[in-house]
């Protein structure tokens, strides 16, 4: 049963994007709802008007006209997505994007055209938030890699320091090693909220002069005795760390393997620092020809690199070494290639996968729980220490 003309016709009164049609002379004959909510002008305000009242200029109206009638676009007679500007009643300037075409009389000759706009004002605020978003992400990884040979050569240097200085001095630098460290929390605590808004894909905003608005990327903070904003996180971590043991990797042979040559250097060096042997590669193929020609106790690896991932390392190594423990460490806080996830859709768990960058305390203690340095260059070690092949 064919539908009534007033069906069609409430139809696009009632679409929510702006639907305008006019006569052959350019006037409108037809403004819908739609139309109304987001320029502002009543029908009644605008019918019989001519068309470049909805436009910043008229010229601006005869180029959407001429598109109409040229085949650059769509075929002779219509445009589709074709981006122009209309004018609110208040003066906002609204980029749309119209598809519509001329209307032609039984004869074949013009008596108007329809256009059907749509609001691009949404759809570029979101386009820009996936942007932002993608930027947001790699630069945090771009920073999250230098904060890991900061704060590995920190603690070489403070090492160092510790063994020459007086008891008088180490009051003195002890002071400043904790100011460095607490000022790379907070670049981190930065870093790790730029990534959380870019996954939510929203952030929140707070006033910074009158009238001017920040993005806000404080999180929840304490106050220390000496009043020294501290974040959260990074009390609790100080918290619950572990005592530092002096060259307590001795006896383990380690493979660093990451493609920034910083972090394998200053890993290296603080690795070293602690009594293990350590050999580094900037990329996994490197890194199983060194498997292949010696023996490693354990392997720490970037997740995100060209060629092969540290992912695939992990999933090679699995099939070639079972028995060789792995550590991921990662810059990305929010991956959008998922190599994280797929890691731990393999079986990774919270004792495999570490997020950059890592207190080298800390990891000292992983690869203490990860390697029984009794057992000696892996031998004799549980081949289930790795988690299983999905």
């Amino acid at each position: 049963m064919a539908l009534p003309r007033i069906y069609f016709e409430k139809l696009i009164e009632n679409s929510p994007d702006i639907v305008v049609a006019v006569d052959r002379e350019g006037s409108i004959v037809f403004y819908n709802d739609g139309a109304r909510q987001t320029l502002g002008y009543r029908s009644d305000e605008v019918h019989g008007k001519p068309v470049a009242l909805l436009y910043p200029s008229r010229d601006e109206a005869k180029r959407v006209m001429w598109a109409m009638r040229s085949e650059t676009h769509a075929e002779r007679g219509k445009v589709k997505n074709f981006e122009t500007i209309f004018t609110a009643k208040g003066g906002e300037q609204i980029p749309v994007a119209i598809s519509g075409g001329i209307i032609y009389d039984e004869a074949g000759a013009e008596s108007g055209s329809i256009g059907f706009a749509k609001d691009l004002r949404e759809i570029r605020r979101h386009d820009q938030l996936v942007t932002l978003g993608e930027i947001a992400v790699s630069l945090a990884h771009e920073i999250n890699n230098p904060l890991e040979v900061i704060t590995n050569s920190l603690e070489l240097v403070e090492g160092f320091v510790r063994r020459i200085a007086s008891d008088e001095q180490l009051v003195i630098e002890d002071d400043r090693f904790e100011a460095v460290r607490r000022e790379l929390g907070q670049i981190q605590r930065i870093v790790n909220r730029v990534q959380e808004m870019a996954s939510a894909g929203e952030y929140e905003t707070r006033q910074y002069l009158p009238g001017t608005l920040m993005t806000d990327l404080r999180a929840d903070a304490a106050i220390d005795a000496r009043g020294a904003t501290v974040d959260r996180a990074i009390l609790r971590d100080s918290a619950s760390m572990p005592a530092p043991r002096e060259r307590s990797l001795a006896g383990l042979t380690l493979l660093v393997v990451d493609d920034d040559l910083g972090i394998c250097q200053s890993m290296a060096a603080l690795l070293q620092s602690q009594g293990a042997e350590v050999a580094f590669a900037i990329c996994a193929a490197d890194a199983l020809a060194l498997i292949a020609a010696r023996r490693f106790d354990l392997v720490v690896s970037d997740v995100v690199m060209p060629d092969m991932d540290g992912y695939d390392l992990y999933m090679e190594l699995k099939e070639r070494r079972p028995e060789l423990p792995v550590i991921l460490m990662t810059g990305y806080l929010y991956d959008r290639d998922h190599v994280i996830k797929r890691s731990k859709l393999a079986g990774l768990d919270g004792k495999v996968l570490y997020k950059k960058p890592i207190d080298p305390e800390r990891l000292q203690a992983i690869i203490l729980e990860r390697c029984a340095k009794e057992e000696g260059h892996g031998r004799g070690r549980d081949p289930g220490r790795n988690p299983p092949l999905p």
